[in-house]
């Protein structure tokens, strides 16, 4: 067939179409690649401990939904700036806790919804150096500590402020305006909220951003879009939460353990040691070590982190029982790291009666064992040969039983193995079995 003039002309426009059709996909991938890539540290950090500290420390009440709610006025509220001294603040001690702890990252609020900012603000008229008894910036020398203990720092900050006459909401029962009514006055709020966010980003370049307040506007309201995309410019491989509404990169569930898996990706669980966020005199509630490290293992049975929270007494130092707590948490972090950092979603509890994990390589598998057995442990529907079994952080191996797998059968038989009781972790043990490949599950 012999093509004219004209043919080929047409052909070579439909390929030329065809090519640049193509060019924008091949970048979108690049793109998700890049977006992903990014996540990799946190994933693999598995263990966060988050900081409340302001105001609400001194007298040590519900931090911003204390006047919000109408516990206390506005003005006896903001009089907690006369207490805040921060007189035994020792940030570098604070980032060797976290970092004992087995955190990998550390998150402050640098500013809740009272507005109150720990660094010094060009922004508003309510901060730590200005407006507070310690006169000074707090929160500089604590992520300057951060990043020289090898930690990734993460930056706390509500989009709300009810202490700003430039701010819709004041209290549940007043309303300062609408923004249909007074746009001007609202894009004085933005403003205001965007330049401090510029401030601590172009400052700190955190590597993580975990915004708070987000449901008193919607995403166009607050410009969410826009917001990454400044945030991004200082630092491309930031990472933001889902209360930069939708513009997040990862999941925030709050206090409420999830029973089933996050239909995000990538999530974290926040937590309290008690049952207060910033420091409370009366609060004495603590979770064991013992409960918190079980919640931790949820979180890592499901691919999931856990931040877990402090509240630093108003002149700086730790509550005893925090700090306990945080070192008791690091000892059994330590000694089990392997089956925690870096590894992925475990084996459905249907296979085995409990929580685990698995290596990065799929070809270990880490089971948790909370409790003294009685009789062996049970694993169902495990198609791979066991090489070898032994106890995390102790040494010891294990023997293995094989049972219901008769020679004619290609379904796996039940593996049974017995955890002696002088290898048993006081908080949680946990079992490393080895396989000769990646794990292979009946049904899977």
């Amino acid at each position: 067939m012999h093509l004219t003039l004209t043919n080929l002309c047409k052909v070579v426009f439909q390929l030329l179409i065809l090519l640049l059709i193509s060019l924008p996909t091949h970048a979108q991938t690049e793109l998700e690649k890049d977006s992903l890539s990014k996540m990799d540290w946190f994933s693999e950090a598995k263990l966060g401990i988050f900081i409340h500290w302001g105001l609400y420390a001194v007298n040590g009440i519900d931090e911003s939904w204390s006047f919000y709610n109408g516990y206390i006025s506005h003005e006896d509220y903001l009089k907690q700036t006369a207490g805040f001294g921060a007189e035994n603040y020792d940030p570098k001690a604070w980032a060797k806790l976290i970092k004992e702890s087995g955190a990998k990252y550390a998150v402050i609020t640098s500013k809740h919804h009272d507005g109150f900012a720990l660094w010094d603000t060009q922004f508003g008229n309510l901060n730590a150096v200005d407006n507070s008894k310690a006169q000074r910036d707090v929160l500089t020398p604590f992520t300057k500590a951060v990043r020289k203990e090898g930690l990734k720092l993460g930056i706390y900050y509500s989009l709300p402020d009810w202490s700003s006459d430039l701010y819709t909401h004041f209290t549940t029962t007043d309303m300062r305006y609408k923004i249909a009514d007074e746009p001007e006055r609202w894009q004085k709020f933005k403003d205001y909220y965007q330049g401090q966010i510029d401030e601590l980003s172009k400052t700190y370049k955190p590597d993580l951003w975990w915004f708070d307040g987000d449901w008193e506007h919607s995403a166009e309201e607050w410009k969410a879009a826009k917001v990454r995309a400044r945030l991004l410019t200082d630092n491309s491989k930031t990472i933001i939460n889902s209360r930069l509404p939708k513009n997040g990169d990862y999941g925030t569930p709050e206090q409420g353990v999830p029973l089933t898996k996050p239909e995000e990706t990538f999530w974290e669980l926040c937590m309290t040691m008690n049952d207060s966020w910033g420091f409370q005199h009366n609060d004495h509630n603590y979770k064991t070590p013992n409960q918190i490290i079980r919640i931790f293992i949820d979180c890592l049975r499901m691919g999931g982190n856990l931040l877990l929270d402090i509240g630093p007494k108003a002149d700086g130092t730790i509550p005893e029982e925090q700090v306990e707590i945080l070192k008791e948490l690091g000892r059994w972090t330590e000694k089990h790291s392997e089956a925690i950092y870096g590894t992925q979603a475990g084996i459905p509890t249907d296979y085995y009666y409990g929580a685990s994990t698995l290596s990065k390589d799929r070809k270990t598998l880490y089971l948790f064992v909370p409790h003294k057995p009685n009789g062996p442990l049970v694993v169902r529907g495990l198609k791979n040969k066991v090489n070898r079994i032994r106890v995390v952080g102790n040494g010891t191996k294990l023997s293995q039983q094989i049972h219901n797998k008769p020679y004619w059968s290609a379904k796996p038989g039940i593996l049974y193995i017995d955890v002696p009781e002088s290898t048993l972790d006081e908080q949680v043990t946990v079992i490393a079995l080895l396989l000769d490949g990646e794990i292979e599950l009946e049904g899977k």
